[in-house]
């Protein structure tokens, strides 16, 4: 099964990255990368986006669509970047998760063929 693992930063995650020094950041780095390269042979995708403000939202309602600047929700979350992965069941994509070294919520959704 092909599920879809979004990393979302808090705003308290953000603030203590910040506060970080370059060592620390590197270590945290190194972390995503170990990670990333024990996981190699599930993930079949994987991107970092960029920041909110660069979003752009399409609200489709009433006939009219409406287009606004930012995330599509007001939120203290932010999806930061995703894996695809493809893996046995849901189980295993929870363990993948589980082991995330970075930011503090990973959303985890099957991806519809």
């Amino acid at each position: 099964m092909k599920y879809v693992l979004m990393f979302c930063e808090t705003e308290q995650w953000e603030k203590d990255w910040e506060t970080m020094d370059q060592s620390e950041r590197d270590a945290g780095f190194a972390e995503v990368q170990q990670w990333m390269a024990e996981h190699a042979d599930k993930i079949t995708h994987n991107r970092k986006l960029a920041g909110p403000e660069t979003a752009t939202t399409v609200r489709l309602e009433n006939g009219e669509p409406i287009i606004t600047d930012g995330p599509f929700i007001e939120g203290k979350e932010v999806v930061s970047g995703y894996v695809e992965v493809e893996v046995a069941d849901l189980d295993e994509a929870l363990r993948m998760a589980s082991t995330w070294p970075a930011c503090p919520l990973v959303e985890i959704r099957p991806v519809l063929m």
